[in-house]
């Protein structure tokens, strides 16, 4: 009984956490003239993709591969189809030019980067597929490339029309929001997998199983909540980079901290999954292109979730 209680009490914490991380970020993209866009690709990416990162780097510490990657594929699946699924429905979201040219191609590449780096001894020598500490080198330097990036869309995107400066907020008060938000989601990210974890085990429930259809989910609740708030609020600059932005965070960043603090025994089980994160990610650029220019419809959204469904139940009926 306690487990299903702390559950619920992650819930609240992560809910909470979410609405102080958006409402600190905007406040601060308002004061600081920076466009929304970037603070979703930085803070709240950051901010919500920390349960992912505490989670696999433990569990790659641990020597739990299954469930360190498959945290993440899981996460990847989740954000795009389930967040930005249920954002699109509460408010159609009209995606920037450069997020639709050049951020989410980057979380493709960061998928095929992965999907490489992880087989290429299996294919090239037959050799035991993993992620070495020296390809968690590699995806550090990409996301190095992607933080630049991001730092240079910061000055680009200064005098985005969209972005007036507010002095509705103190920058103190923010600066705490964001604090606050980052704290509730950290703690209500860990009740929940922690929980979550020893539910599914109660059940028997497989290791790899359980991290893409619990633990991965799981630690992307704080993207879906922050995402859904910043939907509701209109806010779909945020909303949208929010999730590209956590997705790069997890196949870069994550990934490789991971494969550093120890090898990741890659299961060629999962290429099934990372191909199909692969189309997931495809599905939402080709998406924009289809009805209104540029923008993930209502009808899209409901897609978007049934594919969702569709995915849980191939994970069952495999698991």
């Amino acid at each position: 009984m306690l487990n299903y209680i702390f559950l619920l009490v992650g819930f609240v914490l992560l809910i909470k956490g979410a609405d102080l991380l958006v409402s600190g970020g905007s406040a601060i993209a308002k004061r600081f003239n920076i466009s929304n866009i970037v603070i979703g690709l930085t803070i709240v990416a950051f901010g919500t993709s920390a349960p992912e990162f505490v989670v696999s780097t433990f569990a790659a510490f641990e020597g739990a591969s299954d469930l360190s990657l498959s945290n993440i594929v899981g996460s990847v699946v989740t954000n795009v189809l389930l967040g930005l699924g249920i954002a699109a429905v509460i408010f159609p979201l009209k995606v920037t030019k450069g997020t639709v040219w050049k951020e989410i191609p980057l979380s493709v590449l960061a998928i095929l980067v992965v999907l490489v780096l992880a087989n290429d001894q299996w294919i090239v020598n037959g050799g035991v597929p993993q992620l070495a500490w020296t390809d968690g080198l590699v995806l550090l330097a990409f996301f190095g490339i992607f933080m630049y990036y991001t730092f240079g869309l910061s000055k680009t995107s200064s005098d985005d029309p969209d972005v007036a400066k507010s002095k509705e907020m103190s920058a103190l008060k923010s600066g705490l929001y964001i604090v606050g938000g980052l704290v509730g989601l950290a703690y209500g990210g860990d009740l929940i997998v922690n929980n979550g974890i020893e539910i599914a085990q109660q059940l028997g429930v497989s290791e790899k199983l359980i991290g893409l259809l619990i633990v991965g989910p799981g630690t992307s609740l704080p993207e879906i909540a922050a995402t859904a708030i910043a939907a509701k609020r209109k806010n779909v600059d945020m909303a949208v980079g929010g999730v590209v932005g956590s997705n790069i965070f997890n196949l870069f960043l994550i990934i490789g901290t991971s494969s550093i603090v120890g090898s990741l025994a890659y299961d060629t089980v999962l290429n099934v999954d990372m191909v199909l994160i692969l189309g997931v990610s495809l599905l939402l650029f080709f998406a924009l292109f289809v009805g209104k220019k540029h923008i993930l419809e209502r009808w899209q959204g409901v897609a978007f979730l049934a594919t969702y469904a569709a995915y849980v139940v191939f994970l069952i009926i495999r698991g």
